[in-house]
C-alpha cells in the first residue's frame, strides 16, 4: 500500500463522525438495554444477578482479548530479538575463529623469534600478553618484524577490538531477549488468568441460568442484525444518490472531458475491489475455524491473526496486532465502509473484523467461539472504534 495513504493516529482516538444519524434511534435503544443490564440488582441471597454475571464474563473476555494483543506484540518483539541475538552470536563465533587463527599465526612468529634466539625469554610473555602489540612494543621487537608480520599484528589488533565489541552487543542483545521473554510470560499469564476467571464464573451457572443467558445473547444478536440492516439501507441509499449525481454530471459534460466525476465514481477503485474480493474469499473459507488466542492460522485464529491472514491472501502485508493494523491504511467513516475494510472495536482497539457489506463482518469473536459472519453492531454501536481501508 502507498505510504501516503497512511493516517497515523493514537490507538485511543475515536474517529469523528463514526456514528451516523440514521442509527440514532437504534443507538438509544441499545443504550437503554445496556443500562438495564448494568443496573440489574443482585439477588436476595447475595449472589450476583444473571445480568451481572453476563456483564462480568463479557468484560473478562474483552480483557482477555486485550491481553492477547499485548501477548501478540510481546511475541513479535521476542521473535525479532531472538533473530538479532542469534545473528550476533553467529558473528561472534566467526570472529572468534578468525581471532584464534590470527593469534596462532602470530604465535608462529614468536616461535621463530625463539628459534633464532632473537627473543627467547619473551616467548611466554607473548602468549600471555593482552595483545601481540603490547608484547612487541614492550620488547622493542617491532623493528625486527617483516612487513608481513607487522601487518598480521595490525590485523590481529583490529580483529580483537571488533570481536570484543561484537561480544558486548551480543551480551546486551541477550539481556534484551531475556526481558522480552519475561514480558511474554507475563502477557501469557494475563490472558490465561482472564480466561480462567470467565470459565470459573460460567461453571457456577445452573442449566436454567445458562438457558437464560443464551436467550439474552439471542436478543442482542437480533438487535445487532436490525442495526446492520439499517446501515445496509443507508449505504444503498447513499450509493444510489451518488450514482445519480454522477450520471447527471456525466450527462452535462462533453465526451472529451477528463475531469473527475463525483464522489461516487471517485470511491470506485477496481484495484482495491479485486484485492478485497480475494481477501473475502479467503475469509469465508475460514468460517467455522476456532478462535485460539495468539493463533495466526491456518487451523485457528485470533482476531488480528485472521485479518492479517485474510489480507495476506490478497497480497497485502498487515502488521500482527490490532494496535498496528489500525494505522495500516486510510480511515473511512462507517457509512462509507466497503467490503474488505477493517472494523476496529473498543477504545483500546483490542478487536478487529473484516467488513463484508450490508453491516456485516467476518471475525474471530472470542475464546470458545468460531470464525463467523456477524453484525458489526454485535456489541453495540458504541463498541465500534473506527474503519480502516488497508490497501
Amino acid at each position: 500500500m502507498a505510504s501516503q495513504h497512511r493516517k497515523p493516529r493514537s490507538a485511543g482516538a475515536r474517529v469523528a463522525g463514526i456514528r451516523t444519524p440514521a442509527l440514532a434511534t437504534a443507538a438509544l435503544t441499545s443504550v437503554a438495554l445496556l443500562s438495564q443490564t448494568a443496573n440489574a440488582a443482585p439477588s436476595d441471597d447475595g449472589k450476583p444477578s444473571l445480568e451481572e454475571v453476563e456483564k462480568k464474563v463479557d468484560d473478562l473476555y474483552r480483557q482477555a482479548e486485550s491481553a492477547t494483543e499485548k501477548y501478540n506484540a510481546a511475541k513479535e518483539k521476542t521473535t525479532k530479538q531472538r533473530k538479532r541475538t542469534d545473528g550476533l552470536m553467529d558473528d561472534v563465533a566467526q570472529r572468534t575463529q578468525k581471532l584464534n587463527e590470527a593469534r596462532e599465526e602470530l604465535g608462529s612468529y614468536a616461535a621463530a623469534q625463539y628459534r633464532t634466539g632473537a627473543s627467547a625469554p619473551g616467548t611466554a610473555a607473548f602468549l600471555l600478553a593482552d595483545t601481540p602489540q603490547d608484547y612487541f612494543d614492550q620488547n622493542q621487537l617491532m623493528s625486527r618484524l617483516t612487513d608481513r608480520q607487522k601487518g598480521a599484528v595490525d590485523d590481529y589488533v583490529t580483529e580483537r577490538s571488533a570481536t570484543m565489541k561484537q561480544r558486548q552487543e551480543a551480551t546486551e542483545s541477550l539481556a534484551t531477549l531475556t526481558d522480552a521473554q519475561n514480558d511474554l510470560k507475563i502477557a501469557k499469564a494475563a490472558v490465561q488468568k482472564k480466561l480462567g476467571d470467565a470459565r470459573e464464573l460460567l461453571s457456577r451457572l445452573t442449566a436454567q441460568e445458562k438457558a437464560r443467558l443464551a436467550a439474552i445473547e439471542k436478543q442482542r444478536q437480533e438487535e445487532a442484525a436490525r442495526k446492520a440492516a439499517e446501515l445496509a439501507r443507508q449505504q444503498a441509499a447513499e450509493q444510489a444518490t451518488a450514482q445519480q449525481e454522477s450520471g447527471d454530471a456525466s450527462a452535462g459534460t462533453a465526451p472529451s472531458s477528463t475531469a473527475p466525476s463525483t464522489s461516487a465514481s471517485a470511491s470506485e477503485d477496481p484495484a482495491y475491489a479485486t484485492k478485497a474480493e480475494k481477501a473475502l474469499a479467503f475469509a469465508r473459507a475460514q468460517i467455522g475455524k476456532p478462535y485460539v488466542w495468539g493463533a495466526t492460522g491456518p487451523d485457528s485464529y485470533d482476531c488480528s491473526g485472521l485479518t492479517q491472514a485474510v489480507w495476506k491472501a490478497a497480497g497485502v502485508t498487515l502488521p500482527r496486532t490490532t494496535y498496528d493494523q489500525v494505522n495500516a491504511g486510510t480511515t473511512v467513516s462507517l457509512a462509507d465502509a466497503r467490503p474488505g475494510d477493517l472494523v476496529f472495536f473498543y477504545d483500546d482497539v483490542s478487536h478487529v473484523g473484516v467488513y463484508i457489506g450490508n453491516g456485516m463482518m467476518i471475525h474471530a469473536p472470542k475464546p470458545g467461539a468460531y470464525v463467523r459472519e456477524e453484525s458489526v453492531f454485535y456489541d453495540g454501536e458504541s463498541g465500534i472504534h473506527s474503519v480502516v481501508r488497508p490497501a
